[in-house]
């Protein structure tokens, strides 16, 4: 349903471009030092958590994070790439469920469950409050993630106002649901988009 938002070629438009790049293959060390920093990050903060603690978490050594990665910027935005693919993912299942509800709707479906467990909000807000607008590698990951929920609002709702009013919508709801406790956020989401797309 989405294989054009989904797949990198040469008609992918430069500003999606960094959230859709492949993840690299790691070994196991690699991929105990991606799983511990991604839990890290997440929980604490890019910049609150350094590189002795990621190496220590997942049992390894500094020299390994080093060598596989090259330097702790790189694993940040590793970090990030990793959560737009699963999200993704996680996404495309849902756009793909028997419902018969509008795709739109299923995004906001999709985003309740994904959130369920990760009360601290959206991962790519966080890393942004924290970055800023820096030459950090993150950073483009962060506008790309941005970039490709706006397209894809664009998309399921074939018209690029809308999909904009959607878009807004959908930001805000992560920061109800999590910032402002409100459990019903999605559900209040759910029927403002049924107003942004009326008859669609």
């Amino acid at each position: 349903m989405l294989d054009s938002l989904t797949t990198l070629d040469g008609t992918t438009p430069a500003a999606l471009r960094p959230v859709l790049e492949p993840l690299p293959p790691l070994t196991e060390a690699g991929t105990r030092l991606l799983d511990a920093a991604s839990t890290l990050f997440y929980d604490r903060g890019v910049r609150a958590v350094g590189v002795d603690l990621i190496a220590e978490t997942a049992g390894t050594t500094k020299k390994t994070l080093y060598d596989r990665f090259g330097s702790k910027d790189a694993l940040v935005a590793l970090y990030l790439l990793r959560r737009a693919h699963r999200w993704r993912e996680h996404l495309q299942v849902a756009l793909s469920g028997p419902s018969e509800d509008h795709p739109v709707l299923k995004v906001f479906d999709a985003l309740e469950t994904w959130m369920d467990a990760r009360r601290r909000g959206c991962a790519f807000v966080n890393a942004y409050a924290e970055l800023g607008d820096s030459g950090h590698p993150a950073v483009a990951v962060i506008r790309a993630e941005k970039d490709w929920m706006r397209a894809l609002f664009d998309t399921l709702t074939g018209d690029p106002a809308v999909g904009a009013h959607v878009h807004l919508i959908y930001e805000g709801t992560l920061v109800v649901l999590t910032a402002g406790a409100d459990p019903r956020a999605a559900q209040d989401a759910r029927r403002a988009v049924g107003i942004a797309l009326g008859d669609r």
